[in-house]
């Protein structure tokens, strides 16, 4: 066995003692965790919505499986410590592999589905990946031609399994080798420090960063998010890939401990998604914005689909006044959370919560979690104060840092806290309101305009189904804002005309106005439904090196693009 080895900072003695004290920290590996939820509610269903891969039956078939799978992987060698990657979609494979991987004490990999050859190169060759679990094919997608292509650039990478195919030409079928393995007894016992888990997100660096979560803070993450959405009442379909933090989070592991039944999809279509709603009676809509607005926005969608969406969680996206204020007027009730791959679950409102603190805020520190903010020159701002600063959090859920130890230095410090490169407030009851990205902000002639700002305001606009804004390059002022919209169906184009009038009808400062409007089919996404504003700006830079405008105004330029 060759183990993953990292050089990731120790948590600070105090912090250390003080979640083991409180509980937070318990001893028990994600294998074991993961096993007593599944035996906890045997007979729970799991149903997989796919054209190409449907699946219903019962949590103790997936978990048999997966206990087999464990068995596999001890049969290859392949034990505690050794990183193991899968490329899935949604696929009750995906549920086998991870929780096979879980027992086995494998450090698992989840790799987005959607990723190409570059990024899984990537990830397997960074992760030293000894084994990968890939699909034949799904949709347009040839997976196993992906890895043909980096045939040679991975020499660690040693057994490649295949998920929906025989996989006889180009790896062992996953099915054949479950068939015959003899299952894993119990999960095998793991130091509850090492790691369990590498989720790479894409951000701001030019390749993915590679979160290394310990059995510890991913355990405590599962049972804090479980305990806080406690509220729920029926359980929702995931549509976000388990591949990225918040599918896996929300389709795999937080249902097993609220003992729900699992709803997962492959492909998120909102038409068919409102009729899986009707016809089995399960919520939709919980995730990042988009998971909800596709809804509110398809054919179909009525007064039957908003009393199954009764009680709502938004998170991993900016939320829009105007979406909260529409999902309550349908008689939704929306909270709203904050966190990140590196730190899942830092704060969060709850049903009973004032109004205007569910609609508008993203909620108060949850247990565990600790936030502040800080200046431009390290000071910490006060709450209540009105005043924005860079948030930094830290507890017990928070990642134990990047595989890059460069990036590790850079966002982590002594103390435990974390800098997560969001700007927000944190008002007199302690809520927090997240404004902005550091590196959204645009620098327009010298002042800081807050694209967040902005975009709630155009959200109100009639007709406006979806609005980014992010920096453009300007000869004069340096950078200057372009408003990418997406419509409702059937409504009016915004022009730049009725976008001013709208922004002086509202007072938002003139310089704040975009000099631009892209009406757009679809807006570029995360693998968690967030609006990848770096595809906008990187798509404004090429434009701009490529066709140089003059020095000037750009205030008649409304273009439809579609990406």
């Amino acid at each position: 066995m060759r183990r993953l080895r990292l050089d990731l900072p120790p948590v600070p003695a105090a912090l250390a003692e003080r979640y083991r004290a409180d509980g937070a920290w318990d001893d028990r590996s994600l294998g074991h965790l993961l096993d007593g939820a599944l035996r906890a509610h045997p007979g729970r269903r799991v149903t997989i919505f796919s054209a190409s891969r449907p699946y219903r039956g019962t949590a103790v078939a997936v978990h048999e499986r997966a206990a087999r799978f464990a068995g596999c992987l001890a049969g290859l060698g392949i034990g505690p410590g050794d990183p193991v990657a899968f490329q899935l979609p949604n696929w009750e494979e995906a549920a086998v592999v991870f929780y096979g991987c879980a027992m086995a004490g494998a450090v698992l990999v989840p790799v987005v589905h959607f990723y190409g050859p570059k990024e899984l190169g990537f990830i397997l060759a960074e992760s030293k990946a000894r084994l990968l679990v890939t699909a034949g094919r799904f949709g347009s997608r040839d997976y196993l031609a992906d890895l043909a292509a980096l045939e040679g650039a991975l020499p660690g990478l040693e057994h490649v399994v295949v998920a929906g195919g025989d996989g006889a030409a180009d790896g062992i079928a996953l099915d054949d080798l479950v068939a015959r393995a003899e299952p894993l007894a119990a999960p095998v016992r793991m130091d509850p420090s090492d790691p369990a888990l590498i989720a790479y997100t894409s951000g701001t660096t030019a390749d993915p960063k590679g979160v290394v979560h310990t059995h510890r803070s991913l355990g405590f993450e599962v049972r804090q998010l479980a305990a806080h959405q406690s509220e729920r009442v029926l359980p929702s379909l995931t549509g976000a890939p388990v591949g990225h933090a918040i599918g896996m989070l929300s389709g795999l592991l937080v249902p097993l401990l609220l003992g729900f039944d699992l709803y997962l999809t492959d492909v998120w279509d909102p038409t068919r998604v409102l009729d899986i709603m009707a016809r089995e009676k399960i919520s939709a809509g919980t995730g990042s914005t988009y998971f909800l607005t596709s809804l509110l926005d398809a054919p179909g969608f009525g007064p039957e689909h908003a009393a199954l969406m009764g009680m709502i969680g938004l998170g991993g996206s900016p939320v829009p006044n105007a979406i909260a204020d529409r999902a309550a007027s349908l008689g939704i009730s929306i909270v709203r959370a904050y966190g990140c791959t590196e730190h899942p679950s830092v704060t969060g409102s709850r049903h009973g919560d004032p109004a205007a603190k569910r609609l508008y805020t993203d909620g108060r520190p949850l247990a565990g979690a600790e936030v502040c903010l800080r200046d431009e020159d390290g000071r910490e701002v006060p709450a209540g104060s009105g005043q924005a600063g860079e948030i930094w959090t830290r507890g017990p859920d928070r990642c134990a840092g990047y595989t890059d130890p460069e990036l590790t230095s850079s966002a982590f410090d002594g103390a435990g806290w974390f800098r997560t490169g969001d700007v927000g407030i944190v008002d007199a009851e302690g809520f927090v309101t997240v404004t902005d990205r550091v590196k959204d902000i645009i620098i327009r002639g010298g002042e800081n305009v807050s694209p967040a700002e902005v975009e709630q305001v155009l959200a109100t606009m009639r007709g406006v189904g979806e609005v980014a804004v992010v920096a453009a390059p300007d000869a004069r002022l340096g950078e200057h804002g372009c408003a990418f919209v997406r419509m409702q169906p059937g409504a009016l184009e915004v022009t730049v005309e009725g976008m001013r009038a709208h922004l002086a009808a509202a007072g938002l400062a003139r310089q704040k106005w975009p000099e631009e409007v892209r009406v757009v089919a679809e807006l570029p996404r995360t693998p968690s439904g967030k609006v990848r504003k770096v595809a906008l700006r990187d798509q404004l830079r090429e434009e701009a090196a490529a066709h140089p405008v003059p020095a000037g105004d750009h205030s008649s330029s409304t273009t439809r693009t579609d990406l």
